[in-house]
């Protein structure tokens, strides 16, 4: 098997391609979620968490700003370089879920966002598992758009034409091997919302976050510029969004979070 296939590249091969829309398009997270990191997941000065799937460093810089040892995995070699880049000094792997590169119980935490459904499955609940100490903590975090907005709906009408069988939150499959692994050893789910916006020009909170969607980057240029040009049409006609130089975009950020009981 090549280092490619390892690392999953051609099942999710737009991740190379969009580091920096990412980087700038995707929001980051609401002030609240500094409480249930400290709280509901214990993490504190020292604590040392796995952050799985690390992309650029969005939730990387949270668990650093707590003091945390972070050891982060991200697969993709343009994502992890800007990670290291906005994040620098933390310990980063070129891994993978279903391998993870850390040894048995060797962090209290392990934090998914923005991931998990990504690399959902049987043989990740069991390297994060493995890698999970008794008593620690696994939570799972996702920004999703507040589709009860009207221009919000539209655009996610635009971007679920063209998922295919791609895997996302939406679908709710990620929910299928935790609820296996929750039923040995784990204790029961606690489940958190809180809203938020990402502000700034269409171009970037818009233009860039679909942009940064992997199955719309790895799409042939043709259906691309298709996308592409179904969003900017939406920016330019909609009431809410026609001539304005900034833009708000209503997010719920939403949580998962379970508990290593047993060995």
């Amino acid at each position: 098997m090549s280092l490619a296939e390892k690392l999953h590249l051609p099942r999710f091969p737009g991740f190379g391609l969009v580091s920096e829309n990412y980087d700038r398009g995707r929001p980051g997270y609401p002030p609240e979620i500094e409480k249930w990191l400290t709280s509901e997941m214990q993490i504190r000065n020292g604590t040392p968490v796995l952050d799985l799937g690390a992309g650029t460093g969005k939730f990387t810089r949270l668990l650093v700003d707590l003091g945390a040892k972070v050891y982060a995995v991200e697969p993709e070699p343009t994502m992890a370089e800007r990670l290291v880049r906005n994040v620098p000094g933390i310990t980063h792997y070129q891994g993978v879920a279903e391998a993870i590169p850390l040894d048995p119980q060797s962090v209290k935490a392990v934090v998914c966002a923005q991931s998990f459904h990504l690399f959902a499955s049987d043989a990740t609940m069991e390297q994060i598992h493995r890698v999970l100490q008794p008593g620690g903590h696994l939570g799972l975090f996702w920004n999703v758009r507040d589709t009860t907005v009207g221009w919000v709906k539209a655009l996610a009408e635009i971007v679920n034409r063209h998922s295919g069988d791609h895997p996302r939150y939406y679908d709710f499959k990620w929910r299928e091997p935790l609820d296996k692994r929750l039923a040995k050893g784990y204790a029961p789910f606690k489940e958190e919302t809180w809203k938020h916006v990402h502000t700034g020009t269409p171009e970037d909170v818009i233009i860039r976050r679909v942009q940064s969607i992997s199955f719309i980057a790895a799409a042939p240029e043709a259906r691309k510029s298709e996308i592409m040009g179904e969003v900017r049409e939406l920016i330019a006609t909609h009431p809410d969004l026609a001539g304005k130089e900034i833009v708000s975009v209503p997010y719920e950020t939403r949580a998962v979070r379970t508990v290593k009981i047993l060995p």
